[in-house]
């Protein structure tokens, strides 16, 4: 089955028609950060984002097929993917090679699983993906229905979904890297939206359209990008030692310090150009910065939207109001969170070639502190009483 690809987020993403519904053969791969409360109490709020890009890049490798793009989502302290008829097993090795590293080597606990679709499909929750198309093999999966918030819960709530950490080798892990500062807001306030629809089925998707067209009458999306068109984005020379240590962490022990001194050159180098705006061959630093801002996944849906947009408190208010205003219509549940700034964690392929994508949370976990916001709302509703 080929994904469908999706380029107008604003025009396309609330829409099933754009989507394909997956059958009983694909299974979907869930990963999250268990400790996310005492780690950002910790201060550790960037090694939570790194381990999930870090999922993210490992498991785009173990489910690519030749024919299109992996629909992996990043998701703050976590990651999702949809895994095709024949990945199953090498998605099992990735996760379980995932969760081995970030407990042994980053010291961030790691849960991860599996879930058929067809188990899924059995419960009536349906699962519909297509991919954020940017081009040149570079795409992120967006999820529709119930089945793919279902599956986050069935793996934290039940072991027989899960798999056991297990070393393994972890190929892709090698191109995170979150070197970036973070990106002071331009318009006021960083704000994390996590929306999901509460009735199910068609009822379930058909409040999604005009939840999302709410939200874009308050603040077009498209202009509310955190990076702007890329000139927010700043690299401090030398990088934090603490970007470095993560990044090396992705080696074998014996190659990390070659690791982190190598990082440490590129990082010198990139700065410069950047500063100078000198054009190196095939690379073209300002293209480089548009194509960060354009290649951000601050704008997804897993269930229903995920946003990190920067917009001013007017707006927030108005957005927050807005969604207030839904739930209290028993439409959907929904979490928020503000920040001062976003955080970038990249994943790059090879630069000369464009090949690279870029994940956004707003500060300090703002994805996690919105969906600690929407469970809170999950648990005050009748039916979980």
């Amino acid at each position: 089955m080929l994904l469908p690809s999706i380029h107008d987020f604003t025009a396309e993403a609330a829409d099933p028609a754009h989507y394909a519904a997956l059958d009983g053969d694909w299974s979907l791969a869930v990963a999250d950060v268990v400790a996310s409360t005492r780690l950002a109490g910790e201060g550790r709020h960037r090694d939570v984002n790194f381990v999930a890009a870090a999922v993210v890049a490992v498991l785009s490798e173990a489910v690519r097929e030749p024919e299109q793009a992996p629909a992996c989502q990043f998701g703050g302290d976590g990651a999702i993917a949809a895994v095709p008829p024949g990945r199953r097993a090498a998605a099992e090795r990735a996760l379980a090679a995932l969760a081995h590293w970030a407990g042994t080597e980053m010291d961030v606990p790691l849960r991860v699983g599996l879930v058929p679709v067809r188990a899924l499909l059995d419960e009536g929750l349906e699962v519909l993906v297509a991919l954020q198309d940017f081009g040149n093999g570079d795409a992120f999966g967006l999820f529709l229905g119930r089945g793919v918030v279902a599956a986050d819960a069935w793996v934290k709530a039940d072991p027989r979904w899960r798999l056991e950490p297990r070393p393994g080798p972890l190929t892709g892990l090698e191109s995170v890297s979150c070197r970036w500062n973070p990106v002071d807001s331009g318009r006021g306030v960083i704000l994390c939206v996590i929306v999901d629809p509460l009735p199910g089925g068609g009822p379930g998707l058909a409040v999604l359209g005009p939840g999302q067209a709410d939200i874009e009458r308050i603040v077009p999306t498209a202009t509310a990008a955190p990076l702007g068109m890329g000139e927010r984005l700043a690299m401090r020379w030398p990088p934090s030692w603490r970007s470095l240590w993560l990044e090396a962490r992705t080696r074998p022990r014996g190659r990390r310090l070659v690791c982190a001194l190598s990082a440490l050159g590129k990082s010198a180098l990139l700065t410069l150009v950047l500063s100078a705006g000198w054009r190196m061959g095939d690379f073209d630093p300002d293209r480089y910065r548009r194509g960060m801002a354009e290649r951000s996944d601050f704008r997804k849906s897993a269930g229903g939207p995920r946003l990190v947009l920067d917009v001013t408190e007017g707006e927030a208010d108005a957005i927050e109001a807005m969604l207030a205003a839904h739930a209290a219509a028993g439409r959907i549940r929904y979490g928020t969170a503000r920040a001062a700034a976003s955080t970038v964690t990249c994943l790059v392929g090879d630069l000369a070639a464009d090949r690279h994508v870029h994940f956004v949370d707003g500060a300090e976990l703002g994805f996690w502190r919105a969906s600690v916001m929407l469970k809170r709302m999950a648990e005050r509703e009748p039916s979980a009483q």
